[in-house]
């Protein structure tokens, strides 16, 4: 779990869960970690770092500011798949900004291990904002009503009532995700060029044996967050938004353009 930052994008709920966790047992927060699941992944190519290079690492870490990455209040556990491929899903792990009430920014990794890959990111804006956008742009956008109605998509390791609390406020919202290293194909380096990604709508589409796994390393279940949401009011899709649903989706491709205004 990240370390709260004391800044002006603390999610609207900190006092929920500050007043949670004075009510819940102290024993309940130091719950083991679950290890994250590596079986597609393997070390990018090189040696094991040097004494120098960690002794370069540790110092940047005590002299240097991180107002960005300290500011990344909430921890998402969830699942995405290629746009284009709804066979092709990977586990994400989501560390998130809540800048304004209206807009979330999170970094995406394969795992939360400290030598995780990044492997995306996305950003989350209100119901308010997506029905502002263009019909062209809520074509890359899809709906959180699913996996949070379903209880896919967790915060591990905070108190329920919390927990309750945060997905209350992410169920009205929209995600734009683009994953930067497709690594249920490339494990060892980031190869190719980033994909838009989607969220699970309904049952039956997520692949069964990996909501399981991501379960049983979670200690979580499923099944009791979906029964525990059954008070959250599921809202009404805004019309652009899971524009995959129709059989047709956009998706990037690599082309060879000429270079404008070129200085050699």
């Amino acid at each position: 779990m990240n370390r709260p930052a004391a800044c002006g994008c603390r999610r609207a709920f900190t006092s929920s869960i500050l007043k949670s966790v004075l009510l819940l047992p102290f024993a309940s927060l130091f719950v083991p970690e679950a290890r994250a699941q590596h079986n597609l992944g393997v070390p990018p190519p090189g040696s094991q770092k040097s004494a120098k290079s960690k002794a370069l690492d540790a110092g940047a870490d005590v002299l240097q500011n991180r107002k960005p990455i300290d500011a990344m209040s909430a921890y998402l556990n969830g699942f995405h798949f290629y746009a284009d491929d709804m066979g092709r899903q990977v586990e994400a792990h989501h560390f998130c900004t809540h800048v304004t009430e209206d807009f979330h920014q999170c970094v995406i990794f394969d795992s939360n291990e400290s030598n995780a890959k990044l492997i995306g990111i996305e950003y989350i804006v209100s119901e308010r904002i997506f029905k502002s956008l263009p019909d062209d742009e809520k074509k890359l956008w899809h709906s959180h009503h699913y996996e949070v109605k379903s209880g896919e998509l967790v915060a591990p390791r905070i108190p329920e009532l919390a927990e309750h609390a945060l997905m209350q406020d992410l169920v009205t919202t929209y995600g734009k995700t683009w994953h930067t290293w497709q690594i249920d194909r490339d494990a060892s380096l980031p190869l190719g060029i980033p994909q838009l990604m989607m969220g699970f709508t309904r049952d039956g589409q997520i692949n069964p044996p990996m909501l399981d796994a991501r379960d049983t390393r979670f200690r979580t279940s499923t099944v009791e967050a979906r029964r525990k949401r059954a008070n959250i009011a599921e809202p009404q899709v805004v019309k652009g938004a899971n524009a995959w649903e129709s059989g047709k989706t956009v998706q990037l491709t690599l082309a060879e353009v000429d270079v404008r205004n070129l200085r050699r």
